[in-house]
């Protein structure tokens, strides 16, 4: 498979769990792909395993709950990579804690990982892509955006900001042949998931007819698809891969 031979790619998050896959899999496809992660040690060693099979991939450190760090990241991608041709934000994060135990420093932080950090990196690499004419940018949002999630109060409502978002993207870029997209994982076996106490990951995976969490593989799949030719003429669009978790019309 060498669909995305001469691309080049951001994956945020791509240290572990589903956006690793996403990285395996563009790299694979003949992407030069960048990671951005804050994990310093799992980003660079996704890089260099994958680098040693003869890949291009590359590391570079980005906090999403700084601008500064942002800014830092998007300047020097832009300066190794010359332009940006996909932008996966797929970097998140949560902790599952009642909505009234919450505090205003964890809503800010899930704010700006969720939402607002995904919005500045997207505004730094918009404007090459619409002066080339040309760019694909897919957002992994959640299904429990859709839904509401239990303990994921603050959660959700980032996940579905940036559904909104995604859409809004969409509209400005289209004239400039520049697709936005988004995939809505549900469960899925990452070590965030396995973070979640064990009565909750029994609760979401009875409400999931397939009966199992996702594997990152599987949900890396619709991602990779927005990525590439084949969806040239989709955009703005929300897709779950939840195991039937969210079914919408």
């Amino acid at each position: 498979m060498t669909m995305f031979t001469d691309k080049n790619a951001i994956v945020t998050g791509g240290a572990s769990g589903i956006n690793k896959s996403v990285v395996e899999k563009l790299a694979v496809g003949g992407a030069r792909v960048l990671i951005g992660d804050i994990n310093r040690d799992g980003g660079a060693a996704v890089a260099a395993d994958l680098r040693a099979k003869g890949h291009k991939v590359e590391y570079l450190h980005l906090d999403l709950t700084d601008e500064a760090s942002i800014k830092e990241f998007a300047a020097e991608a832009l300066t190794r990579f010359g332009h940006i041709d996909i932008l996966v934000n797929g970097a998140g994060w949560s902790k599952n804690t009642p909505f009234v135990q919450t505090t205003d420093e964890f809503w800010d932080k899930v704010l700006s990982l969720n939402l607002t950090g995904p919005m500045r990196l997207t505004k730094l690499m918009l404007p090459q892509m619409f002066e080339r004419k040309q760019g694909k940018i897919v957002f992994v949002s959640s299904d429990a955006a859709r839904v509401g999630s239990l303990g994921e109060a603050v959660y959700s409502a980032a996940k579905a900001g940036l559904m909104g978002f995604t859409k809004a993207v969409a509209r400005e870029g289209a004239r400039f042949n520049v697709t936005s997209n988004c995939v809505c994982p549900g469960p899925t076996d990452t070590p965030l998931f396995g973070e979640v106490e064990e009565k909750y990951q029994e609760a979401f995976i009875k409400a999931i007819p397939l009966r199992r969490a996702g594997r990152p593989e599987e949900v890396a799949d619709p991602i990779i698809f927005f990525c590439g030719s084949q969806s040239g003429y989709v955009t703005g669009q929300v897709l779950s891969a939840s195991g039937g978790l969210t079914m919408c019309g």
